[in-house]
């Protein structure tokens, strides 16, 4: 799949561009691993300033990582352990304008700075996490987090879709 990279003024129009790009990719796959690591292919792309886009997957009481972009990362997190632990102990995204003034921060990459982690839910349930890292200290607002949640929720959607 080809896809433009296009550069846009405000946040929110790179968000919702970032979103159909994603949706239009998922809508033609049927596995969970492939669709996945494309959607994260695709976040790397369009969006600027980022060393770690990804998933971890809820399992068997933790966070396993799943597909995605950037270097070799934690496999495993517990629930309540840094920033994606706490994103999935309390369900709720967690945006981190500067990852070294987190006590409890778990890098992926030593170079990133802020993260901003999004619940993708299964039908109410949380099922994974989108994680998304930034070497650029204060990268990520409140304009990223309410335009990158639907990308969260889309992936949702179609892992219901999928039945898995």
């Amino acid at each position: 799949m080809d896809i433009a990279v296009r550069q846009f003024e405000h946040k929110p129009e790179r968000c919702a561009y970032a979103l159909s790009q994603v949706e239009a990719l998922l809508s033609a796959e049927s596995d969970l691993i492939a669709g996945l690591a494309n959607a994260s292919a695709v976040l790397k792309l369009l969006l600027p300033d980022l060393n770690w886009v990804g998933f971890y997957l809820l399992r068997d009481g933790g966070l396993v990582l799943g597909p995605f972009q950037g270097k070799p990362a934690v496999s495993h997190i517990a629930l309540g352990a840094g920033v994606c632990g706490t994103a999935a102990e309390s369900g709720e995204a967690q945006l981190v304008p500067d990852v070294h003034q987190r006590c409890n921060h778990i890098a992926c990459d030593l170079a990133s700075a802020s993260e901003l982690v999004l619940p993708v839910r299964v039908d109410g349930a949380l099922y994974a996490l989108l994680d998304m890292d930034s070497p650029v200290t204060n990268h990520f607002d409140e304009e990223d987090l309410a335009g990158l949640q639907p990308v969260a929720d889309a992936v949702g959607r179609w892992i219901s879709q999928i039945g898995v």
